[in-house]
């Protein structure tokens, strides 16, 4: 899935955001929220819904809205263009298939190797024990 198919539903909304700018700050509406509709996307399959609202679940709101913010630039094209890249790398890493683990042995070496110094550790609890004197 391609998901900058999904970019002509999200929205933006803009606010004042703190950190750097001097008075500026206190002007300008330079903090960016996009919003996208996982229920309501009509670009989305079942299936690709369904994957979505899984994946990220603890991100979306209770209506089964994305809400994603950035304001740690000093302009509002740049933090647009900030929460766009983070949009759009989360939903390709939510679609994203994780690689099939191909199961492999330790080493004889390896296995040696651990078998030994456990004999080394078992040997220093050994010898932290009590000396029977009585003879």
């Amino acid at each position: 899935m391609d998901p900058t198919q999904l970019l002509p539903e999200v929205s933006y909304q803009f606010a004042r955001s703190g950190g750097a700018g001097g008075q500026n700050v206190n002007k300008v509406a330079t903090k960016a929220e996009l919003r996208f509709s996982v229920r309501d996307s009509i670009s989305l399959t079942d299936e690709e819904r369904a994957t979505l609202l899984d994946k990220l679940a603890n991100k979306l709101t209770t209506e089964g809205e994305l809400v994603l913010t950035h304001q740690t630039e000093r302009t509002q094209l740049a933090n647009k263009e900030k929460v766009t890249k983070k949009f759009l790398r989360l939903i390709e890493k939510a679609f994203e298939r994780p690689k099939p683990r191909r199961a492999t042995r330790p080493s004889k070496a390896a296995v040696e190797e651990r078998h030994s110094e456990k004999r080394q550790r078992g040997e220093i609890k050994a010898n932290r024990q009590k000396v029977d004197i009585s003879d």
